[in-house]
């Protein structure tokens, strides 16, 4: 019981901590002490994470001041979100990070919620009716969270104005791409001087060459993962399909690798690269990256690789595996942060909770990085070894 205390002291230390840094987005007291009982709410060990149950765990008499702040009274949700992320910089910020696209869905009922249509949902895994938000994660061997979100709004809801304003979607909000949305964020991270060193996604969104083509002119180091469908520029031809370049390669080239830890143990899968796009600068490569499955063979995955020249297929294989940090991010703040326990319609409203519920998630990975932090220094020896971001040389 102690220790129960003793945790829930620290995380209502931290939570504060976190709720300084943005409270002078709000122009009266009673939306500060309400995000902060939110974002209690959110954390507290409650079975579900309504108005009424986040009220009660705050004290209201009723769910009003929880509703007013997320669907009436001013502030930004962007900017508390700057604010958050850059808490996340300051305590996990690491130039050799890996910054993660994803998308994740919110099952829901009705069709008033802003986006909401029957649509595929990779978490229920089949068609649903569901909202989808497109999110950016930020990974480091200290911890990973989540550091910007938007609501994907499919064309039966840009197409129609009035439903639209509704739902508080201004009329300046058109349509976007998933892909879009993910250029968009990645895009604000570099304007905004988030360190890190590498972007990877999932061959939904590494797919688009104008994305890849993107973040190559920009010097950004990823690696995506793409169809067996995709071509790339080699030696002997101008569109060469990726998965024509394995079936000869030796056997020596396949190297038997882990890509990390997964809910089973190590994810172990063979693996191979072949360069392509010879001609370009020197202290560059462009390389495309098969997984080949260990029991099954016949099931192929494949990436498309920037990276500085010294860099290694094991390094590559590490930033390829990290992409499944922001699922661990996203079944985290599910289960722990509220992020999917919204009652709200309200585009607007949408985007408060989820910054809400990101926040609540940063702070706790900043409180796990530091119970490392400790262990580490319990068991390791002093050591003055640094390693070099990938992007020193860029």
């Amino acid at each position: 019981m102690g220790g129960d205390l003793a945790d829930i002291r620290l995380w209502a230390g931290e939570l504060g901590a976190v709720h300084e840094r943005f409270v002078h987005r709000f122009n009266r007291q009673e939306p500060r002490d309400s995000a902060l009982a939110y974002m209690r709410g959110l954390i507290a060990p409650l079975e579900r994470k309504n108005g009424w149950t986040l009220a009660e765990e705050a004290g209201h008499a009723g769910p009003d001041r929880i509703h007013r702040l997320l669907n009436r009274i001013e502030w930004d949700a962007d900017e508390v979100l700057d604010d958050v992320r850059d808490y996340v910089v300051e305590h996990l910020g690491d130039p050799n990070a890996v910054l993660i696209v994803d998308d994740t869905g919110f099952l829901k009922k009705g069709i008033r919620s802003a986006g909401v249509q029957r649509q595929y949902s990779g978490t229920a895994g089949r068609t649903e009716n569901s909202q989808i938000g497109v999110f950016l994660a930020y990974a480091t061997d200290r911890g990973r969270t989540l550091i910007d979100r938007r609501l994907y709004l499919p064309t039966s809801w840009t197409d129609d104005r009035n439903r639209c304003r509704q739902a508080g979607i201004d009329d300046s909000v058109a349509f976007e791409t998933k892909v879009a949305m993910a250029k968009t964020m990645v895009r604000r991270a570099i304007q905004d001087k988030v360190p890190f060193g590498w972007v990877t996604a999932d061959a939904a969104y590494g797919y688009s060459k104008g994305w890849r083509h993107e973040l190559e002119q920009a010097d950004v180091f990823h690696v995506m993962a793409t169809t067996r469908h995709d071509t790339v520029v080699t030696r002997w031809s101008i569109d060469h399909p990726v998965h024509d370049l394995f079936p000869g390669l030796p056997r020596q080239k396949w190297k038997r690798r882990s890509c990390g830890e997964g809910a089973h143990g190590p994810r172990i899968y063979d693996w191979a690269r072949v360069e392509v796009r010879p001609w370009h600068r020197e202290d560059r490569r462009h390389w495309v990256i098969a997984r080949r499955s260990v029991r099954r063979p016949e099931e192929i995955s494949y990436y498309i690789a920037y990276c500085p020249a010294e860099t290694t297929l094991d390094q590559l294989i590490s930033i390829a595996g990290s992409r499944w940090a922001v699922e661990e991010c996203f079944q985290n703040a599910k289960q722990e942060c509220g992020l999917d326990d919204y009652q709200v319609r309200r585009y607007p409203g949408w985007h408060r909770h989820m910054t809400l519920a990101m926040a609540v998630h940063a702070c706790l990975t900043v409180l796990r990085a530091r119970e490392l932090d400790t262990e580490k220094a319990e068991t390791d020896p002093p050591s003055s070894s640094t390693s070099a971001s990938p992007r020193s040389d860029a």
